[in-house]
């Protein structure tokens, strides 16, 4: 049977609250990445989330804070009895997640076939990297692969120097679980008029395309270079650029528009000074080397405390730990803590449909007694 690994009573524990999705019922095939943020997200807003793992995972559900909000079920999918249990389960659900490799759900007897003849209102989510079609819809790949195969990851980085994966946020969810939300909400408010559910194939890839729809409107426009570093956005501009400091750390400079440089320029006492223009690319290095120059006079600190409160756009470049101090972030509640880790606070933020404070992950001891 579908059991709940030591369960403790926590089958009365009421998920979901009065965020804008209560109500919702989810279930999560348990997988990494893009598919238990997308599981926590939902949670985050009042969805009432179930994850089905295997029998053997050994993660500790306390630890895994990217569990949060959840009830917990363990199943056995190649036992028949247990297989049916979670059909059971999904077939009272809303929304289904999951985000193995083509094939995989449909071997396990959970495809979109089976399960939309079950349950024709169901959204059925499916998260990839490559898509359900295509010549490397069946490879395996992380998210540096897929931005690198969209051309984003060759535009991160320094003029001469090679790419930089900017951690996994693009690919896993920037174009992936964010992506996969979209569809999913998109398919729960088209399912009003029609009262059907549908398939979302969220890829990656195709999401990470979404994502970069600026640059490439630039490039349309013939005002982005393949050469990385040159651009407006990639470090090319010395006005939107980091900047080390006298003790060794660092300043964020994104002073784009005219009236934010020229705030930017009296700040660090340079107004008057005899400065190249500031869209004069021809003399962008020059700028580059005065804001250098000048910037390694003082601290970070000092730094901070002479914008601080501007329009200039320049603010310290903080560590996580930093982070979680700073007074705006403080003051918002933007990190909580749960279970004695740091984390995001519920976003974004509703007037009336308040996000429930988020809970640990708990297992739950009957998967029957789920939405009976």
């Amino acid at each position: 049977m579908v059991d709940s690994e030591g369960g403790d009573g926590s089958h009365m524990w009421s998920p979901g609250g009065a965020g804008p999705l209560s109500g919702l019922r989810v279930v999560e095939l348990a997988a990494i990445g893009p598919v238990p943020h997308a599981g926590t997200l939902l949670s985050d807003l009042g969805a009432d989330v179930v994850c089905v793992r295997r029998r053997d995972a050994t993660k500790d559900i306390q630890a895994d804070h990217t569990l949060r909000g959840r009830r917990i079920i363990s199943a056995d999918l190649k036992n028949p009895a247990e297989l049916e249990q979670v059909k059971r389960l999904i077939a009272r659900s809303d929304v289904l997640l999951e985000g193995f490799r083509p094939g995989v759900v449909e071997r396990l007897g959970l495809g979109p076939t089976e399960m939309l003849g079950r349950h024709p209102a169901l959204v059925y989510g499916r998260m990839t990297g490559w898509g359900q079609d295509g010549p490397l819809a069946s490879t395996a790949g992380h998210d540096i692969n897929y931005i690198a195969l969209t051309g984003v990851l060759n535009a991160v980085g320094r003029q001469g120097a090679r790419p930089i994966p900017p951690l996994n946020l693009v690919g896993d969810f920037g174009g992936g679980s964010m992506f996969l939300l979209f569809g999913v909400l998109a398919a729960l408010y088209e399912r009003q008029s029609s009262g059907q559910g549908q398939v979302i194939d969220a890829a990656m890839v195709d999401g990470v395309f979404a994502l970069s729809h600026l640059i490439w409107n630039f490039r349309a426009q013939g005002r982005w270079s393949d050469e990385r570093g040159t651009n407006l956005l990639d470090t090319g501009a010395p006005f939107y650029d980091t900047y080390e400091t006298s003790d060794g750390l660092f300043m964020a400079v994104g002073a784009l528009e005219p009236q934010f440089y020229r705030e930017f320029i009296r700040l660090m006492g340079l107004a008057g000074g005899d400065l190249p223009e500031q869209y004069d690319r021809s003399r962008w290095d020059e700028l580059r080397v005065v804001f250098t120059d000048t910037f390694r006079g003082k601290s970070r600190d000092e730094w901070s405390a002479v914008f601080d409160g501007s329009d200039a756009c320049v603010t310290p470049v903080l560590s996580f730990e930093e982070a979680t101090r700073h007074p705006h972030v403080v003051e918002r509640g933007s990190v909580v803590n749960l279970g004695g880790a740091d984390q995001h606070h519920p976003a974004p933020r509703f007037s009336r449909s308040v996000a429930p404070s988020p809970e640990p992950a708990r297992f739950e001891l009957s998967i029957d007694a789920v939405w009976s």
